[in-house]
């Protein structure tokens, strides 16, 4: 049974993306795979990886890139299409590490896509490219002034 705090007591895809984030933030690999769905086929590839299909071998990569620590992800310039039952974010993530010469940052292009489960909005697609200062610029035929 999952804890209470999960996102399975939350109320949105958001809630679910912000707990995701947290996870990744405090390197906590059981809040982070409480986002998951629960089916066979939750896919995830990381930047320049391979496609991992399945709970365990999701878990896995992430365990291994925490103990290297945890991950300095933060979301931004989230764009969402949401239904009455799937939620997909474009996310532009900013990844700070920290390196000899001092802070730096990593940027990456992340589609996250949630659905709505009898246990509440659950991840069952991350997929991350590599991304450079210039997309964070975002280019969008949205106006980007309200009259």
């Amino acid at each position: 049974m999952r804890n209470p705090k999960t996102p399975a007591a939350l109320g949105s895809a958001d809630d679910t993306e912000a707990a995701f984030y947290e996870a990744l933030q405090s390197g906590d690999i059981e809040k982070l795979m409480a986002c998951w769905a629960d089916e066979d086929d939750i896919v995830c590839v990381h930047p320049g990886g391979a496609r991992l299909i399945g709970a365990g071998v999701i878990r896995a990569a992430f365990e291994a890139m925490f103990a290297n620590g945890s991950i300095q992800a933060r979301a931004e310039k989230v764009r969402t299409v949401e239904s009455m039952g799937a939620s997909v974010h474009s996310v532009l993530e900013r990844i700070d590490v920290l390196t000899e010469e001092g802070p730096r940052h990593a940027y990456v292009i992340a589609t996250n896509v949630y659905q709505k489960t009898a246990q509440g909005w659950r991840m069952i697609a991350h997929h991350a490219s590599p991304g450079t200062p210039r997309e964070m610029q975002e280019l969008s035929d949205s106006p980007q002034v309200l009259h």
